[in-house]
């Protein structure tokens, strides 16, 4: 893997523009609701107490700003589709987190171990329905353009999650499924960051279909990082448990790999993880078969491969060199972090 060393100006630069666009919008919440969504997106502790903001690095609407700046208009123009975006974004984590039983994120309670199931359930249904209230407001065809491009980004990513779902109680899935998957819940809000940056900054079809190709693939090599720190992570760095994808069964790409491999060592991997909860000993076999099978090298090779495809779909789009210089940067940068 080819790692960035350093954070990318353009997140630091885009975090400013941000942050005001998601507090305005946050704000129009019900008192109980902006309680939990401050707290969530690392504004406030659970007493509502203001702290150091501890959010993630906010890719996503950086990805929607660059866009912008890559077709030839101010950050400015897409600010309604970084912000729309990012609320989708943070939506799907609070429930994804109550879905999967995840107890910390970003080294913090989640919202449903903190607040309650019934208090995440109804803050992350706001933050989805925000983000639409946001797009609708931008005036003329591009904001109409823009809903389309969300409403089938988040249609795409549910069935993400469904598949992502259903995958744990099967032991035959293929490694073209698991992307597919990706595509499907990683690939299509970063798609879609990249597509809402264009469309708002008055992009020809060109470049948003160049734009939204980049943001795809991407999000497949975002994926794929994501899978092998998922399993070999770092608690300290990355904020959850180690091997949590393992203890809860995923199939996510080196497991669909490693099942797949001839040999035993599959068959004793499946066994394993149609046990029920997995002791320490049976995730250090798991780990010995998953590093036999070099499924963490097959994994970083995929997002190899659509980290190449995402830099090439920007070659040819006619972009502003800046802009598009950075976006870049920003998708090495995803693919090589370790957080």
């Amino acid at each position: 893997m080819t790692p960035a060393p350093t954070l990318p100006g353009a997140l630091t630069r885009s975090r400013g523009l941000i942050q005001v666009g998601l507090q305005e919008a946050v704000g129009r919440l019900a008192p109980s609701l902006q309680r939990v969504a401050a707290y969530h997106l690392g504004w406030r502790d659970r007493d509502g107490n203001e702290v150091e903001h501890s959010g993630g690095k906010a890719v996503r609407p950086t990805l929607t700003l660059l866009a912008a700046e890559a077709v030839g208009a101010p950050a400015t123009a897409a600010v309604p589709g970084a912000v729309a975006l990012e609320l989708v974004h943070n939506f799907s984590l609070i429930h994804d987190d109550l879905m999967d039983g995840d107890r910390e994120r970003r080294h913090r309670p989640t919202v449903w171990a903190l607040f309650g199931s019934g208090e995440a359930i109804l803050a992350g249904d706001a933050l989805a329905a925000l983000a639409y209230a946001v797009l609708l407001e931008v005036e003329g065809e591009s904001g109409q353009r823009a809903g389309r491009e969300l409403t089938h980004a988040t249609l795409e990513m549910i069935r993400g999650q469904s598949e992502d779902l259903s995958f744990e109680s099967r032991l035959d899935v293929t490694e073209q499924e698991v992307v597919d998957m990706s595509a499907h819940k990683t690939g299509a809000l970063i798609s879609c960051a990249c597509a809402l940056g264009a469309i708002l900054g008055n992009g020809t079809d060109e470049q948003i279909d160049a734009l939204r190709a980049y943001g795809r693939h991407v999000g497949i090599a975002f994926q794929a990082v994501d899978d092998v720190l998922g399993i070999w992570g770092e608690p300290d760095v990355t904020g959850k448990p180690a091997a949590g994808d393992l203890r809860q069964h995923k199939k996510t790409l080196p497991v669909a790999h490693a099942l797949a491999a001839p040999g035993p060592d599959a068959r004793e991997l499946a066994e394993l993880l149609s046990d029920g909860e997995l002791s320490p000993e049976g995730i250090g076999r798991a780990l010995e078969i998953l590093d036999a099978a070099a499924s963490r090298a097959f994994c970083l090779e995929t997002a190899e491969h659509h980290l190449a495809l995402a830099l090439g779909a920007l070659d040819s789009a006619g972009l502003v060199a800046g802009p598009a210089d950075e976006l870049r940067e920003l998708a090495l940068f995803v693919v090589g972090r370790d957080f």
